[in-house]
């Protein structure tokens, strides 16, 4: 067919193509339109509220009343059933026939008491095929139920995504019917559409984007969208293009289909049971029609839950993961946070993850899998290689707010050497569509270009769940290797990670923390939560350390394995990335502070039982509950010796005995009331003239204002003052918080400007023991008409550290409560402990990447020290009501009872 030629007037061209495809212009005779044949309603809907998320066979026997489509139900977070009766017209034989759901919910089909496929319209999954060319031996008629979740893939944010959830929103359904789906129309729509696409990215000036608009141009001239006899001569003018092959420089994109599902965030725990279900069912679906298809799935709490509620399900995901189509990666049992938890914690999260994934998929991870948490900690590749894996892939640092990470393939190195081989998709997501865009992206934004020819590309709606999509499948089949566009191929991780190691001779390495300058609000969001984790975190070390014990005194005592493991799951299962950060909605925190409740009283049983088995041949108990032989028994579960005041009780007082004990490394010590260690010089406490308070232990002398602060800390045997001239120690001071976005997530350097000291005093400094083994104070701070501090200072002897218990009453709004401690001790860099060690950071602001971190995140201390002296701040989390010394913990943002400790540089211990 001959016609004219047209001009090279690009933006004519390219609109004609994108009209042509368009859901918004000329869809009564554009190919859009086309996409959608017959259609005709279903027979009958009828539905059921459930307050519950019930199983199925629960679901059908419930009570069911006529629905019609576009009536409301809810609220949000309840679940609506509903049974759908549908008849298939003898006319549509031959045809492709789908059942089309539109809804707000998320939503899942069951067919023969099983899980068949996910329908959610954030997730572009609306339609549920029926049959791919129907047959007079198929069935026409049929009876469904699909199980409707009162939420979307984000939650029901009221107003916002991130905002509380709307507890009264409303839902519907607004399409409900079965239609005849052109998949010829289909299947040239995404060539249009990569076509277009490629027109757009690749720019004016390039030539391949030009041979596309052309291509395009030409198949609108030969596709009548009403005459499907014209469509084959289209696509083999779209097929022309495709097939045009790339050199053998290309970089080489390896494409896994990813679902990134919060195991808590907008939704509470049990909405991610289901979230996961409709997903993954969907991918086994897409599998089934696409055997070439890689996804890659982590997180083995996430399929436990999956193995536990649809063992149907768990089957056939472990029946395509034989076959190398679903691949578990992470080997964790949760993708938790990358700071906040312990050494042991972390240890744990691997422990549990690779001994599910070797038992229920035969193969521990080579892969650490961390797409989406708030920072890294610098002992993570030493964690990696004690658990087997070698490889890191990750993508959150893209979100840097100030300084761009200049490496997207690289070794990491922490803190005793070890490296992994780590990888950022250069996309910038993990959640990527198969879309020319995403493809571009992940080679212009290469930082190692020239070090490393391939890269992942993880495609797949995610954080909500979703997962991929047949569409995002078709737009990848199309490019596989298309000149002007990286190769793309469907790869597993450990096809992508092989070939990278054995190119790896040019790639830089990175030592020590991977810090992302963004959600550092997240260190001190939800307090409660970070408290629950660090007295659970201690209290399974301890009962661990006392059950082994008393495993060793006596091999008759029941080592509580079991118990403790369901316990520490609980605990991972709370460190997960959004949960312990404290990002997530006001439901998941309540579950949270729940689940620390449990492992707190089942802990503590188990810590009394192992207790009791310490005293030999029970003639004693802990406690405080003495025999005629012994007095109250002390443990200490540290690995050090330990001096310090002890209350002593025998639970017929409120008010303890105070006792100086010396217990040794990991020992147990049997007092009684006035025994133990006499101190070489008791505490002093004296009232001055001026208001002020002095107290003295012999190693430390410290000035204390009517208002609470530090006026003067001395080190008596260095004859070292600490607090810096001019300044007060120990000054509580309230700043804006008002981020740029993530309220609650993120807080800015701006809020340095708002500095405002809280100076006025409810109730003056009062004494409340006069001295002799221990010293104290007390006072009461007004923040506001509301909000309170009440803080007591204590100083017990033989001890080089002042101890401070504070309360805060707590009724404010976007500001920021901190307490300040400015110290006479210079040096470049302050040390903070991590998991297992200790990093330093900078003190100073001479470059960006030293600016960004003005607020970071630490664990048990952080020093200051210059040569022959310096400062420690530690943070002690909590005091249980037992005789078993806790754990020291420390958070740096966050000062619940924090401690200052001066001290020789060697002297690194409390």
């Amino acid at each position: 067919m001959y016609h004219q030629p047209v001009l090279k007037n690009r933006r004519t061209l390219l609109e004609r193509a994108e009209k042509f495809i368009s859901d918004t212009y000329f869809t009564d005779c554009n190919l859009r339109g086309r996409l959608y044949g017959d259609t005709c309603p279903v027979e009958s809907i009828s539905y059921s509220m459930s307050q519950k998320r019930i199983p199925f066979l629960e679901a059908v026997k419930l009570n069911y009343e006529p629905y019609e489509v576009g009536d409301t139900f809810g609220p949000t977070w309840w679940t609506c059933w509903f049974k759908v009766s549908l008849r298939i017209p003898d006319s549509w034989r031959g045809k492709q026939v789908h059942l089309r759901w539109e809804s707000d919910g998320e939503a899942m089909v069951w067919m023969g008491q099983q899980p068949v496929q996910g329908l959610t319209k954030e997730g572009e999954k609306i339609c549920y095929i029926l049959s791919e060319c129907l047959k007079d031996s198929e069935p026409h008629s049929m009876t469904l139920y699909i199980e409707l979740a009162c939420n979307g893939l984000f939650g029901a944010g009221q107003g916002s995504m991130i905002a509380a959830p709307d507890p009264d929103r409303k839902y519907s359904v607004q399409k409900a019917e079965l239609v005849v789906f052109n998949q010829e129309v289909r299947e040239l729509l995404t060539d249009f559409e990569m076509l277009v696409d490629i027109v757009k990215l690749l720019g004016e000036g390039n030539q391949r984007g030009y041979q596309a608009l052309f291509t395009a141009n030409e198949m609108v001239n030969v596709c009548e969208p009403t005459n499907p006899s014209s469509f084959p001569a289209a696509r083999s003018l779209a097929l022309r293009f495709f097939s045009q092959r790339n050199g053998d420089s290309q970089h080489t994109v390896h494409a896994m289909g990813h679902c990134h599902i919060d195991s808590a965030w907008l939704w509470p725990y049990e909405e991610t049971i289901r979230k996961c279900a409709r997903s993954w069912v969907t991918v086994i679906r897409l599998m089934e029609k696409n055997s070439h298809m890689v996804f890659t799935c982590s997180q083995a709490q996430q399929l436990e839950w999956v193995r536990g509620w649809y063992p149907g399900l768990f089957s056939q995901i472990q029946d395509h993961a034989k076959k190398g189509q679903f691949i578990p990666v992470g080997g964790t049992w949760v993708e938790m946070d990358g700071n906040l938890p312990s050494g042991e914690s972390m240890v744990r999260q691997f422990l549990e993850g690779q001994c599910f994934f070797k038992k229920e998929f035969g193969n521990y991870c080579r892969e650490f899998w961390l797409p989406d948490t708030f920072g890294y900690s610098a002992q993570l590749p030493q964690i990696m290689q004690g658990s087997g894996i070698t490889r890191f892939l990750t993508q959150k640092l893209s979100w840097n707010l100030v300084n761009t990470f200049p490496h997207n393939t690289f070794f990491w190195e922490g803190l005793d050497g070890s490296q992994v081989l780590t990888h950022f998709p250069p996309g910038n997501s993990y959640e990527m569509k198969g879309k020319v865009e995403d493809l571009v992206n992940t080679v212009k934004n290469n930082k190692d270009k020239g070090r490393a020819n391939h890269s992942a590309a993880l495609f797949g709606f995610g954080d909500g769940g979703g997962g991929p999509t047949q569409l995002m499948l078709d737009r990848l089949d199309r490019v596989q290797d298309t000149d002007g566009l990286p190769r793309v191929q469907m790869s597993s991780p450990d096809r992508l990670f092989s070939l990278l190691e054995a190119e790896s001779s040019l790639l830089c390495t990175w030592t020590g923390e991977l810090f992302l300058e963004l959600h550092n609000g997240t260190y001190t969001t939800q307090a409660q939560i970070k408290l629950g984790n660090r007295q659970c975190e201690a209290l399974l070390h301890d009962v661990e350390v006392a059950s082994s014990l008393a495993l060793c005194q006596d091999n008759t005592f029941q080592y509580p394995s079991t118990q403790l493991h369901n316990l520490w799951r609980l605990l991972l299962l709370n460190q997960f990335h959004d949960v312990i950060p404290g990002s997530c909605i006001e439901m998941v925190v309540e579950d949270a502070l729940q689940y620390y409740q449990e492992i707190r009283s089942v802990g503590t049983r188990l810590l009394q039982v192992a207790g009791e088995a310490l005293v030999a041949k029970g003639q004693t108990e802990v406690r405080g509950q003495r025999s005629e032989d012994k007095g109250p028994v002390v443990l200490n579960t540290l690995p050090w010796e330990r001096t310090e005041v002890v209350p002593l009780t025998d639970g017929t007082t409120d008010q303890p005995v105070l006792a100086v004990v010396t217990v040794p490394s990991v020992g147990v010590v049997s007092i009684r009331e006035g025994s133990g260690t006499p101190p070489v010089i008791p505490v002093s406490v004296k009232v001055q003239v001026d208001g002020s308070v002095l107290m003295e232990n012999g190693i430390l002398r410290a000035v204390v204002n009517k208002d609470g602060c530090l006026a003067s800390l001395y080190m008596v045997k260095t004859n070292r003052e600490v607090i810096y001239d001019g300044w007060q120690g120990n000054q509580f001071v309230l700043f804006d918080d008002v981020p740029l976005y993530w309220d609650a997530w993120d807080t800015m350097d701006y809020h340095l400007q708002t500095r405002k000291p809280v100076r006025e005093v409810v109730r003056p400094i009062q004494v409340l023991s006069l001295g002799g083994l221990r010293g104290s104070v007390t006072f009461t701070l007004q923040i506001s008409e509301k909000s309170t501090i009440t803080q007591e200072i204590i100083l017990d002897a033989m001890c080089p550290y002042i101890k401070f218990k504070t309360q805060v009453e707590w009724f404010e709004s976007h500001k920021f409560l901190k307490v300040e401690f400015p110290v006479r001790v210079r040096s470049p860099e302050a040390t903070y402990e991590i998991q297992f060690g200790h990093l330093q950071r900078p003190t100073h602001r001479n470059t960006s990447w030293d600016w960004a971190r003005f607020e970071v995140w630490g664990h048990k201390w952080a020093d200051l020290s210059e040569h022959g002296f310096g400062v420690s701040l530690l943070n002690d989390y909590y005091e249980l009501p037992r005789l078993l010394m806790p754990t020291q913990t420390w958070a740096v943002t966050s000062l619940p009872t924090p401690s200052c400790h001066t001290k020789e540089p060697s002297r690194k211990q409390v």
